[in-house]
């Protein structure tokens, strides 16, 4: 059962769900003045995060005329589910879910992942590389394949934490496949994710994508919430993934 809702104080702001396995996910979506036949998708990071800290996005994107959605994985924010049976594979299910379900066929793809979603963004490149025109990282991570089906509170973590490991992901060689825009956006220093994921990732996306590198100086981590605050660089952002 899907459902949709204006948000008060807004016509333009919906909420909606969907149902997978025993968990509700629930999503935003926002249309622009203009359909301009692309459609940009936000996947908020782990810990604290939620769809929630990204609605200036959400609006800016629209406003440069992409359809923008995004969703809670389960777990987080508005939707259903205990996190610590949560895993990258069902967070890849639930954002594929989010695109097939509720996204134009025929409308290009704009890709935004925040931290953890690095690696779900990476994961969707495999189903919809040719769909994607533009994709955006903001302080991305990348996991071991071995993590992939791990629950988190059932030995996700160990793998992660083990020395190297992100060197085993898989979302080095995806990237490198791409060939449209891209936009790496980091902190000036990031106390979470190792320099090593970083420099691998910009690497990766340099053999043949379009690349913009955003360095947020002040910023910690959590850029969704630094760019909540930096009205002209998320502006400039919007403008980059939806031109």
């Amino acid at each position: 059962m899907t459902l949709n809702l204006p948000v008060t104080g807004s016509e333009e702001l919906l909420r909606f769900s969907f149902v997978q396995g025993d968990e509700t996910i629930e999503c935003i979506s926002r249309e622009p003045r203009r359909l301009t036949g692309r459609t940009a998708v936000l996947l908020h990071g782990a810990g604290t995060a939620s769809t929630e800290r990204l609605l200036p996005l959400v609006a800016d994107l629209a406003a440069a005329g992409a359809r923008t959605v995004a969703l809670d994985f389960a777990g987080y924010g508005r939707s259903s589910g205990q996190l610590d049976r949560q895993s990258l594979e069902k967070r890849h299910a639930q954002a594929a879910e989010l695109i097939h379900g509720f996204v134009d066929p025929d409308d290009e793809l704009v890709l935004v992942g925040f931290s953890m979603s690095g690696q779900t963004v990476a994961d969707l490149l495999g189903d919809l590389a040719e769909r994607v025109t533009h994709l955006c990282l903001c302080a991305p991570a990348a996991y071991a394949a071995d993590a992939w089906r791990v629950p988190f509170g059932e030995g996700f973590t160990e793998i992660i934490r083990q020395p190297g490991s992100w060197r085993e992901s898989e979302a080095f060689g995806e990237y490198a496949t791409f060939r449209g825009r891209a936009v790496l956006m980091v902190p000036g220093h990031d106390a979470v994710i190792p320099e090593g994921v970083t420099a691998g990732l910009r690497d990766a996306l340099r053999t043949g994508a379009d690349l913009t590198e955003i360095v947020l100086h002040g910023a910690s981590h959590q850029i969704g919430l630094a760019l909540a605050q930096r009205d002209a660089t998320r502006r400039m952002l919007a403008t980059l993934l939806a031109s």
